[in-house]
């Protein structure tokens, strides 16, 4: 419909968005999110929240605002680092694809050194929800991100609510002041951002992220020794983690001894 309308009249969006831009603002009656609770298949129970997924349905007028912020913001990514250049995912040009390509390539360059290469697999626990207002804005602040931008991210996160519709709900609208919004198109850049100096700087080694994904890569003269600098590192990054509320889940770690074809030595063991 938005389409229709913009190409019948193109001067009525621009006129409706142009001024909640300019001000920082983002409209209440746009943050209203409708939440439709699904069962997940396969649960031996129902009694546990757990065993739900809420799938979050958005206001169209305000998905079309946020792709023109997701659009202005990405311009300042390299400007200001925002990004850093092995953050993969919700961003243009940095596919799966490319986060593979890139991990394949360094351990196939330590394998030509002749390291062991090991990589730790690491999920963040809750991801999204995660994401605490005041300390993205305090780092969208210290980056320098055009103040208009700023404001409109923290209107944007703040006095959200959201309606859950399933059998017997209330139908009220409840406030919601958690992380950033499921289903926004604004919502994967800014968590990008917010866990971009997770990505920390370790001698003989790389960290990779795909969204809430990151794999650590370490190389040495042993497997044994690998897994010491892994320990030391998951140590590091969880003490960088910390202060900013995240979290990695550890049923969703893995570890992985990368071997070559010509390796004839007996596949290693140690765990993390």
């Amino acid at each position: 419909m938005w389409k229709s309308v913009h190409r019948i009249k193109p001067f009525v969006l621009p006129s409706l968005l142009d001024p909640l831009l300019a001000h920082g603002f983002h409209p209440p009656s746009l943050k209203k999110a409708l939440g439709i609770v699904l069962d997940k298949a396969g649960k031996p129970s129902y009694d546990s929240p757990s065993s739900f997924r809420v799938i979050i349905i958005l206001r169209t007028l305000s998905k079309i605002l946020e792709r023109v912020v997701v659009s202005r913001l990405l311009a300042q990514a390299t400007i200001c680092s925002l990004i850093h250049p092995l953050q993969c995912g919700s961003l243009p040009g940095r596919s799966t694809a490319d986060a593979a390509l890139v991990l394949q390539h360094n351990v196939e360059c330590f394998h030509r050194l002749r390291y062991k290469v090991s990589t730790l697999f690491l999920n963040v626990k809750g991801g999204f929800d995660k994401v605490e207002s005041p300390l993205l804005l305090s780092l969208l602040r210290r980056k320098g991100v055009s103040p208009y931008l700023v404001q409109w991210v923290g209107s944007f996160l703040r006095d959200r609510t959201c309606r859950l519709t399933f059998q017997g709900s209330p139908r009220l609208f409840a406030p919601v002041s958690v992380g950033v919004p499921q289903g926004s198109p604004i919502s994967p850049l800014l968590f990008v951002i917010y866990v971009s100096p997770l990505h920390l700087e370790i001698l003989r080694s790389l960290i990779i992220s795909y969204v809430d994904d990151f794999a650590v890569t370490v190389a040495s003269r042993s497997y044994r020794t690998n897994i010491r600098v892994l320990q030391k590192s998951f140590s590091a990054l969880k003490r960088k983690a910390s202060p900013i509320n995240i979290s990695f889940s550890v049923p969703k770690t893995e570890l992985t001894h990368w071997r070559t074809a010509r390796s004839n030595e007996p596949p290693c063991s140690l765990p993390v």
